[in-house]
C-alpha cells in the first residue's frame, strides 16, 4: 500500500530497488538491474524536466507576455525534479548492504508485488502512455 500524493513513485521506486537488493544473492544480474533502474529514473526526471521547460519557453514566446504563474510553475518543475534527484542520489550513494536497513515498510515485496510495481512505472513511461496512438496509425 502507498499514500497517495507527489512521493508516490518514490515510494514504489524505493520498495523495486529494495526486493531487487534483497534477491541480488539469488540472481546476480539483478544487480545490474538495479543500476540500470536508478539511471533510467534519472535520465527520466531530466528530461521531463528539460521538456517542461521547454514547453513553457514555446508557450511564453507565442503570448508575448511572461506571466507569475508560469515561473511559479517552473519552479515547482525544479523543485519536484530536483527531489527525485536527491532521493536517486542518496540511492547511489548507499551501498547495496546498507539499503535494506533503510526500508521505509516493514513489509517486503515478493515477486507478484515487484512484477506489479515494474508495469505501473512502465505504464507511466511516454512510450506506454502513447501506444495506442502507434497502433491505431
Amino acid at each position: 500500500k502507498v499514500s497517495g500524493g507527489d512521493d508516490e513513485i518514490q515510494q514504489l521506486q524505493k520498495a523495486l530497488l529494495d526486493y531487487l537488493d534483497e534477491n541480488t544473492e539469488i540472481d546476480a544480474s539483478l544487480v545490474f538491474s538495479r543500476k540500470f533502474y536508478i539511471a533510467q529514473w534519472f535520465r527520466d526526471t531530466t528530461m521531463e524536466t528539460e521538456k517542461a521547460i521547454k514547453s513553457q519557453k514555446d508557450e511564453d514566446s507565442s503570448e508575448g507576455t511572461h506571466h507569475a504563474k508560469d515561473v511559479e510553475t517552473t519552479g515547482q518543475i525544479m523543485h519536484r525534479a530536483e527531489s527525485r534527484k536527491k532521493f536517486l542520489r542518496s540511492i547511489i550513494k548507499t551501498a547495496p548492504s546498507q539499503f535494506s536497513t533503510l526500508k521505509m515498510n516493514s513489509d517486503t515485496v515478493d515477486y507478484e508485488d515487484a512484477c506489479l510495481i515494474v508495469r505501473y512505472l512502465a505504464s507511466m513511461r511516454p512510450f506506454a502512455q502513447s501506444f495506442d496512438i502507434y497502433l491505431t496509425q
